[in-house]
């Protein structure tokens, strides 16, 4: 009978969990900053552009993204229910 070895597992950079998801077509997108205060200020056209989702489509953020947060492409919710 053979022995397995064990396989570890990575732990994930909460922030970057909370910050960005993956998409259906497996797309990686993230939520726009300067959402939490000081948006009176704002004309009603800003604040509603910052519900967008943007995509991330830089080479190393993409692939920056996805070493801390390394299950985000195989589970939808992080970490699996």
């Amino acid at each position: 009978m053979a022995t397995k070895t064990k396989k570890y597992k990575i732990k994930t950079y909460k922030a970057a969990a909370k910050r960005f998801r993956v998409t259906g077509g497996g797309k990686l997108v993230r939520t726009k900053g300067g959402k939490s205060h000081l948006r009176r200020n704002r004309s009603a056209r800003a604040k509603a552009q910052f519900s967008r989702m943007l995509e991330v489509t830089a080479p190393g953020d993409k692939k920056r993204v996805l070493r801390l947060a390394p299950y985000l492409k195989r589970f939808k919710a992080n970490p699996p229910a």
